[in-house]
């Protein structure tokens, strides 16, 4: 194996991204606007809920329980004079609930009987209906000791703390998870391309001939992406860092060998994908198959692993972008050492270990028939 072989066909591979306006465009366009799609619009944190409010009492009590909910931040209120004008709202969809005051409420707060009031949830949309559940039932403490003016005593006081995230900030949980998304998906469809380009540009004959060995090819046609890889991390962490104010609580050198060995197995993927299909359009579907969905939808990034059905959580095992995301998320919030992080590095550097085997293995028996 000799470095000017490889040096040779790593410039002609960056000969190849920069004269191709559609890889250019996926190398820099992609990594922007995936994290300023999910960077800002994703958010967890349900708020300006709109509630439809009949208040049946018009009395003191009955407006400082909807005034609170007003102040809260998380309510926005809509009056109805009556049940059914709320309840409509609900059914139209225009509001997520509504609550309904009886008559005569003040009058049986004071009383043994206690007050009573209904809240109506749309229960299609069950994303959010604990969280509304959650803060009108907060809402609906602070509003009691409003009307009665003494604190509420319970035998047991329970004081939640929430510990990496204490602001429960839903950017804090997402964008160190776009580093998995942006370099799989990048390292993975763009790896998938080169091979296929070559097969049908009619170039891998002419790249045949010549005395080079397989490595050589892998090496200098992969160089290139495995520098584009690694600017995109640079790029989500900075903008994790200056723009969404995220903390990295870890070590960089963990953090850039698990970057390492996550690139390496996308880019053997991808080649693998490249040297199997030698069609650019097909490798392209399957590379978003194989490398964005896995990435979004079984990697934890959005949904909990522990969550899914037994045989999805036994298929997040064999992705790499599940152990990715433990490291990322883990070295950026909880600053776990590498040690810490040993499980999730082992399982990445086995599959890493195969896919890079079965690519090889793969590339020189078509080169090699």
């Amino acid at each position: 194996m000799k470095i000017a072989r490889i040096k040779a066909i790593a410039k002609k591979e960056i000969f190849h991204v920069v004269r191709d306006p559609f890889t250019l465009a996926l190398a820099l366009l992609l990594p922007v606007m995936m994290v300023t799609i999910f960077g800002l619009a994703i958010e967890f944190n349900v708020q300006n809920i709109k509630i439809a409010v009949y208040d049946g009492d018009q009395t003191q009590s009955s407006r400082k329980l909807i005034d609170t909910l007003a102040s809260s931040g998380y309510f926005l209120i809509d009056s109805f004079p009556t049940q059914f004008a709320a309840i409509h709202q609900v059914d139209a969809e225009s509001d997520r609930a509504a609550l309904m005051i009886e008559p005569e409420f003040e009058h049986h707060l004071w009383s043994d009987r206690g007050a009573r009031a209904q809240l109506v949830l749309d229960g299609a949309d069950n994303s959010t209906v604990g969280s509304v559940v959650g803060y009108f039932t907060a809402m609906q403490d602070l509003a009691t000791h409003k009307i009665l003016g003494s604190p509420i005593t319970t035998p047991v006081e329970v004081k939640t703390r929430f510990l990496f995230n204490p602001e429960l900030n839903s950017r804090w949980f997402v964008v160190p998870g776009l580093l998995v998304v942006v370099v799989g998906i990048l390292s993975i469809l763009l790896t998938s391309l080169t091979v296929a380009r070559e097969y049908e540009n009619g170039s891998m004959e002419l790249l045949l001939s010549t005395p080079v060995e397989p490595i050589e090819i892998i090496l200098g046609k992969l160089a290139p992406y495995v520098g584009l890889g690694l600017s995109a991390v640079v790029f989500v962490y900075i903008i994790a860092r200056v723009f969404f104010h995220v903390p990295f609580l870890g070590s960089h050198f963990t953090l850039i060998l698990g970057c390492v060995l996550f690139l390496s197995t996308y880019l053997a993927q991808g080649l693998l994908i490249s040297v199997t299909t030698r069609k650019q359009q097909v490798a392209m579907q399957i590379a978003m198959m194989s490398g964005l969905l896995p990435s979004i939808l079984l990697s934890g990034f959005i949904f909990a692993i522990e969550s899914m059905p037994l045989f999805f959580r036994g298929l997040t095992a064999a992705l790499p972008a599940r152990w990715f995301m433990v490291i990322c998320r883990d070295t950026f919030l909880k600053g776990s050492s590498l040690y810490a992080l040993r499980y999730s590095f082992l399982a990445l550097l086995l599959i890493c270990t195969v896919m890079v085997v079965i690519a090889s293995k793969k590339f020189k028996r078509d080169v090699e028939p």
